[in-house]
């Protein structure tokens, strides 16, 4: 086993990333010891072929975020969010929450976003008279939000309750366990005192899932639908307001590819799937952890090890993906791991690209002529969490 430790590979200043050193390592040091933020070590896989078959390896499992790294004495562990529920749980609360997000029964929610998507630009265009506006103030921040609170059923004004939790739990690599357990046990507190109010009439999913688990011998249990709001407050706003910032950077940095999505509605699907891969939605957090000793590559990898697929790395692997650097609308077939693979595969994975193709849509329709207003370097960036972002984007119309 190399004694060789690297830092994770740090995405550049002014970038959504990926870091430039995965192209080196997918070649040179395709399993390589990395330090994790928050000071442990573990082995970065760095291509498509292994990180797509990491995620759905029974060897690796996910550990409790608030759990890991196992220590003496520990604080009990809060309970798992669906990305760390394992075995027969797992594929329980799987099977009774994967239906509300498919693509016929999120149909309904099209309309709705396409609503909220054109009321925030109409109020955007109203209050500037210049024809200038800051787009993620506007739009790409309070959107997703909206989108999440209707579909699933939370409510918005909790906002201050719950998102300082959320965004400290973005950046869970780089904290210690006390930390993490700190933000994750304020969520659960939270969900289970808004279950308790909304026992009664809850909407959205929210309200189907309750129904569900107050059901005799129903297939979800209140502790379950508890996991169910801390995940969607996890994973449901900020990873999506910031991916959209950056996708609509992508876009708006290539005018001549923007007019011709413009000309081209029919290709949003396509182009959505290459935003996806293209733009990192995570940078080297989801950790896994070996059950068994195994080699991979000539490294040998023992029980309790950490191990890290990186989709950011992975989606840009030349093996995978026809020049991978460019970004290219009409990609297809387009089989990117922007949402993991396996039994983990997101389960809002449609619930992301429906929003995100309406965001483009909408757009395109109620400002053709969109442009950024300053040139694309000097943007300033939100640098505060793994998935950097636009902090503003200036446009004109």
């Amino acid at each position: 086993m190399s004694e060789r430790v690297i830092d994770v590979p740090a995405v550049a200043p002014g970038t959504a990333g990926p870091p430039g050193d995965y192209a080196r390592l997918r070649v040179e040091e395709p399993v390589a010891r990395v330090r994790l933020p928050n000071g442990e070590t573990g082995w970065l896989l760095s291509r498509y072929d292994d990180a797509r078959a990491a995620f759905a390896d029974p060897r690796l499992t996910r550990p409790l975020l608030s759990a890991w790294p196992p220590r003496p004495g520990a604080a009990p562990p809060c309970l798992p969010t669906f990305l760390e529920m394992t075995g027969d749980h797992h594929e329980r609360v799987r099977r009774a929450v994967l239906p509300l997000f498919g693509r016929r029964a999120l149909e309904f929610a099209g309309p709705r976003i396409r609503t909220m998507a054109e009321t925030l630009l109409d109020t955007m265009v109203a209050d500037a008279p210049d024809r200038t506006a800051d787009l993620v103030a506007a739009y790409v921040e309070p959107l997703p939000l909206r989108v999440l609170c209707e579909v699933t059923g939370l409510p918005e004004a909790d906002r201050d309750r719950y998102l300082p939790h959320t965004l400290a739990l973005l950046g869970a690599a780089g904290l210690t366990q006390e930390e993490v357990l700190a933000s994750l046990s304020a969520l659960q507190d939270y969900a289970d005192e808004l279950i308790t109010r909304a026992e009664r009439g809850a909407e959205g999913m929210l309200g189907v899932l309750l129904a569900e688990s107050g059901c005799p011998g129903g297939a979800l249990t209140r502790d379950d639908v508890v996991s169910f709001v801390v995940t969607m407050l996890m994973a449901g706003y900020k990873t999506t307001m910031q991916h959209t910032g950056n996708a609509l950077l992508v876009l708006l940095s290539r005018p001549g590819t923007l007019a011709w999505l413009r000309d081209n509605p029919a290709a949003l699907g396509t182009t959505v799937d290459e935003l996806l891969r293209f733009v990192p939605l995570m940078n080297a957090i989801n950790i896994l952890v070996a059950t068994e000793d195994f080699t991979l590559h000539g490294t040998r990898i023992r029980a309790g090890d950490a191990v890290v697929p990186v989709p950011a790395a992975a989606n840009r692997d030349p093996t995978a993906f026809t020049d991978p650097d460019r970004f290219d609308p009409t990609r297809s077939p387009n089989p990117h791991l922007a949402f993991g693979h396996g039994p983990h595969l997101c389960t809002g994975g449609h619930l992301t690209r429906l929003q995100l193709a309406i965001v483009l849509e909408v757009l395109l329709e109620r400002l053709p002529g969109i442009e950024l207003a300053v040139p694309a370097a000097a943007i300033d960036w939100d640098e505060s969490t793994p998935l950097r972002a636009p902090a503003r984007l200036p446009v004109r119309w």
